[in-house]
C-alpha cells in the first residue's frame, strides 16, 4: 500500500507530537519528584509522613571532644533507618551542625531518594552568662555572631535546612544562668526575616524561637507583655517546649496514684499516671493556643521538644517522684507521638541519643538519659519494635551492632517504678 507525501508528513508530526508528550511527562515527574524531595516548613511542619527528632551525638562527657563526619554519618543513617525526616540542632558555634549539614548533602547526592531536612538552632544568651555577674537585660556579644552563621549556613543549604530557631528556652526564667528578655530574641527574629525579604535567604524559609510554653504566654502573667505579643507577631510558627516528667517533682498535681486506683495493678496504675502525663502536656499546649488566640494570631504551633528520661537518681528516680525509667520513657513517647499525629502536630522528641555531656558530673543524671539509644548503641524501649522489624540491620555506632537494653519486656517491668500515692484529692488537681 502506497502513502501519500501529505500523509508521511502527518505521520512523522504526529511522532513528533507524541515524543513532546513523552518527554514532557518526564520532565513533569522529575520535577515533581525533584518538588517533593525538597519541601517546604508549610508542608513538611504537620506532616504525619515527616516525622522529627532532636539530634546531639556527643560520645564523651564534654562536648569539647567534637563529633567526627562519619560518627555523624551513622548516627544519620540510623535515624533514617527509623523513619525520621527532620532533626532538630540547638548551636552553630561548634562544628556539629556543620558537618551534619555536609553529611547531608552528601548522603543526598549519593542517594537521590534520601531525605532528611533541619530545624538550625542559633544559641542566645544574655550578657555574662553562666558566671556570678549574670545580666538578664543586656544580650551577650556572642549572640551576632552565632546568628549571622546560621543565617549563612541557612543560605548555603536551602535544600536542607527548612527552620532557623532563634534561642533555646532563651526566655524561660528558671533558666536563670542565661535567660534573656524576649525583646532581643525579637530584635534577631526580625533580623532574619528582614534577610528573607532581601532575598539573602529563601523566603519560604521558617523563623521561629523554640521555648518552655510558659515563655509564649502558657504561664503566669510575668510572661504577658507586649514585647513577647510582637514577638508572636514576628515569628512565622511557634515552637513550644512540654516537660511532664519534671512536673512530677515540680509541679505533681496530676502525678501518682489516686486513692481510686489503689486497687489496680501495677502496671495500669503506671498506665493512668501516664496518661495523665499526655493530658498535662495537652494542657500546656492550650493554654499557649489560647493566649495566641486571645491576641488574633492565627500562626501554627509545634512541639519543639518533649521527652521523658529513662534513668534518673535524683528528682525523679527511687528517692524523689519515682517518675523515671526506660518503661515509662517509651509509654511516654509512644503516647505523646500518638496524640501529636491525632491533633496534626509535629513533635520534635527529645532526643535521639544519650548525651553524657549534659550532666557530666553525674553519670545517672537524668539529663544525660533522654535519648532513644544509648552512647552504646543499646536501643531503649520506645523503640523495640522497630529493632524487631529489622530497620536497623546491618547498621552500627561506633563500630557496635545496635541491641535491645533488656531481654525481654518483663524483664524491662521489673525495673519500672509504681508511682507513690498521690498527695492530692482525687478530684482536685489541674493543670497549669
Amino acid at each position: 500500500m502506497r502513502i501519500s507525501k501529505d500523509f508521511r508528513i502527518s505521520y512523522k508530526n504526529l511522532i513528533f507530537i507524541v515524543l513532546c508528550v513523552i518527554v514532557s511527562s518526564c520532565l513533569t515527574d522529575k520535577n515533581k519528584m525533584k518538588t517533593e524531595k525538597n519541601l517546604n516548613a508549610s508542608e513538611i511542619l504537620g506532616n504525619p509522613d515527616f516525622p522529627a527528632i532532636c539530634y546531639g551525638g556527643y560520645r564523651k562527657a564534654t562536648r569539647e571532644i567534637e563529633l567526627t563526619k562519619q560518627e555523624i554519618k551513622e548516627d544519620v543513617l540510623i535515624l533514617s533507618a527509623l523513619g525520621f525526616k527532620v532533626l532538630r540542632t540547638y548551636n552553630v558555634h561548634y562544628t556539629e551542625a556543620e558537618y551534619l549539614l555536609e553529611v547531608i548533602r552528601e548522603l543526598k547526592n549519593e542517594d537521590p531518594n534520601f531525605e532528611m531536612y533541619l530545624m538550625l538552632g542559633a544559641w542566645i544568651d544574655c550578657k555574662n552568662a553562666r558566671t556570678d555577674s549574670v545580666n538578664h537585660f543586656e544580650e551577650s556579644e556572642k549572640n551576632e555572631a552565632e546568628v549571622k552563621k546560621a543565617a549563612l549556613l541557612a543560605r548555603e543549604f536551602p535544600d536542607i535546612v527548612k527552620i532557623v530557631a532563634v534561642g533555646n528556652e532563651a526566655m524561660v526564667q528558671w533558666a536563670t544562668s542565661y535567660y534573656v528578655q524576649p525583646a532581643v530574641i525579637l530584635q534577631w527574629v526580625a533580623y532574619l526575616q528582614d534577610l528573607k525579604k532581601n532575598g539573602y535567604l529563601p523566603e519560604n524559609l521558617w523563623i521561629t524561637s523554640s521555648d518552655n510554653f510558659a515563655s509564649w504566654g502558657g504561664g503566669g502573667k510575668e510572661y504577658h507583655h507586649e514585647d513577647l505579643n510582637k514577638l508572636i507577631a514576628a515569628v512565622d510558627y511557634i515552637s513550644i517546649h512540654t516537660y511532664p516528667m519534671h512536673d512530677t517533682h515540680y509541679n505533681p498535681a496530676f502525678w501518682g496514684v489516686k486513692n481510686v486506683e489503689l486497687e489496680l495493678s501495677d502496671s495500669m496504675k503506671i498506665a493512668k499516671a501516664m496518661e495523665r502525663s499526655v493530658d498535662y502536656a495537652a494542657s500546656q499546649y492550650q493554654n499557649v493556643l489560647r493566649y495566641v488566640r486571645n491576641l488574633g494570631f492565627d500562626k501554627p504551633i509545634h512541639i519543639g521538644e518533649t521527652g521523658w528520661a529513662s534513668h534518673c537518681n535524683g528528682f525523679y528516680g527511687n528517692n524523689g517522684s519515682m517518675a523515671v525509667d526506660e518503661y515509662k520513657s517509651g509509654t511516654y513517647y509512644k503516647s505523646m507521638l500518638s496524640w501529636c499525629q491525632n491533633n496534626g502536630l509535629t513533635c520534635f522528641y527529645f532526643e535521639a541519643f544519650d548525651e553524657p555531656w549534659k550532666d557530666a558530673n553525674n553519670p545517672k543524671g537524668s539529663e544525660n538519659h533522654f535519648g532513644l539509644i544509648s552512647v552504646e548503641g543499646k536501643v531503649k524501649y520506645a523503640i523495640w519494635d522497630k529493632l524487631d522489624a529489622g530497620l536497623l540491620k546491618g547498621l552500627k555506632r561506633d563500630g557496635k551492632s545496635l541491641s535491645k537494653t533488656f531481654g525481654s519486656e518483663i524483664e524491662l517491668l521489673q525495673h519500672s517504678l509504681v508511682p507513690p500515692i498521690s498527695i492530692m484529692p482525687d478530684t482536685h488537681y489541674q493543670y497549669r
